[in-house]
C-alpha cells in the first residue's frame, strides 16, 4: 500500500453541487506529516516512516477507503508552505523547535484543504466518515496545568491537537493560526500560558503551549463568538484519567511524544515531582465541577462507555 495519495492532495474541498445532496462540510480527506528536524530530507527521498507510524497510516487508510490521504513529508510540506502560504514563510522558519513547525503546519493544511489530520501514533477503532457533518472537531486532551486557563479563562481542561478536522477556511483555525504567529512574535504573551510553572521546568511545557494543545485551548478559550462552531469529543467524565487523550470513542493517541528531549535525571524527576503535585491539588479543584464541562461548543458523547 503506498503512503502518498495517487490523487491531488492540495484540491481544497469543493462547494456544494447544488443538486439537492448535502455534501459533507469536511471533505473526506486524510493528512499525515512527517518531517525531518531539519526540514531538509532530499526531495527525491522516500519517507522512512517507523514500522508503528506505517500501521498508523494503514490503519487509517483501510478505514476509510473512499477518503482522500495525503502524507506531507519535507518536500512537500516546503512546496506546500511556498505556494500556499508564502506569507508565513519567515515565521515558519522562526519556530526554535521543529515540532513546533509541524503543529504550526498541520493547522495550515486543514484551513487551505479541510479534511481530518491524526499525528501518526493515533489508531483509530472505526471509520471518521460520521463527524463529516460537523464544521471543526477537536478532541478534548486532559485537566490543565495552566494557572492562566484555569484563572484567567475559566478553563480546567484542554482540548487536543493530536487529532482533529475541518472544513476549509473554518475561523477557529484561522484564529489558532494567527495565535501561533503571535506566540513567535509576542513571548511575554506566550509566557502568560505556562509562567505558573517553576523556570526549570519549562522547558518541555513551550511546545504544548505556544503551538500545542495549551494554544489552541487558549484560542478557545478567548475568541467566545467561534466557539458554537467548534464540536469538542469529551469523555463522560473528564475527571477519569483513563479516558483522556483519546479522539471520542473514534480511536487514541498512544502519546508518543517522540519530539521531547531529555532533560536529565534529576530534572526529569523534580519536574515529574512537581507535575504530580500540581495535578492532584488541579484534580481535586475539578472534581468540584462535576464530569461534564458545558459551553457556546458543542459537546459530543461516546455513543457507549468504553
Amino acid at each position: 500500500m503506498s503512503l502518498t495519495s495517487t490523487v491531488n492532495p492540495d484540491k481544497p474541498a469543493t462547494e456544494p453541487s447544488g443538486t439537492g445532496a448535502r455534501s459533507p462540510r469536511i471533505p473526506k480527506r486524510i493528512i499525515h506529516i512527517w518531517g525531518s528536524p531539519s526540514g531538509k530530507s532530499p526531495a527525491q527521498a522516500k519517507p522512512e516512516l517507523p514500522l508503528a507510524c506505517r500501521a498508523a497510516a494503514v490503519n487509517a487508510r483501510l478505514l476509510h477507503p473512499d477518503f482522500d490521504y495525503c502524507l506531507f513529508d519535507d518536500a512537500r510540506i516546503s512546496d506546500f508552505m511556498e505556494r500556499e502560504f508564502p506569507e508565513y514563510r519567515d515565521v515558519f522558519g522562526r519556530f526554535p523547535f521543529p515540532i513546533q513547525r509541524f503543529d504550526f503546519f498541520r493547522y495550515l493544511a486543514i484551513y487551505r484543504l479541510g479534511g481530518f489530520y491524526l499525528d501518526l501514533d493515533v489508531y483509530l477503532a472505526r471509520s471518521l466518515a460520521t463527524l463529516c457533518d460537523q464544521a471543526c472537531v477537536f478532541p478534548f486532551e486532559e485537566l490543565t496545568l495552566s494557572r492562566h486557563l484555569r484563572e484567567g479563562c475559566g478553563f480546567d481542561w484542554e482540548v487536543g491537537n493530536y487529532a482533529f478536522g475541518a472544513e476549509a477556511g473554518h475561523p477557529f483555525l484561522l484564529a489558532v493560526i494567527k495565535n501561533c504567529v503571535r506566540s513567535v512574535e509576542d513571548p511575554a504573551w506566550a509566557l502568560q500560558m505556562y509562567q505558573n510553572i517553576p523556570s526549570p521546568f519549562r522547558g518541555q511545557f513551550i511546545v504544548t503551549n505556544t503551538t500545542g494543545p495549551g494554544l489552541v485551548t487558549r484560542t478557545l478559550a478567548e475568541n467566545p463568538g467561534l466557539r458554537s462552531s467548534v464540536t469538542v469529543l469529551f469523555p463522560t467524565n473528564v475527571c477519569e484519567p483513563k479516558t483522556w487523550h483519546r479522539f471520542g470513542d473514534y480511536g487514541a493517541h498512544l502519546m508518543g511524544s517522540s519530539w521531547r528531549k531529555s532533560e536529565g535525571f534529576l530534572r526529569t524527576r523534580l519536574a515529574r515531582y512537581w507535575e504530580n503535585a500540581t495535578r492532584r491539588r488541579n484534580y481535586r479543584a475539578s472534581l468540584q465541577t462535576g464530569p461534564k464541562r458545558e459551553g457556546e461548543w458543542i459537546n459530543s458523547y461516546p455513543e457507549s462507555a468504553s
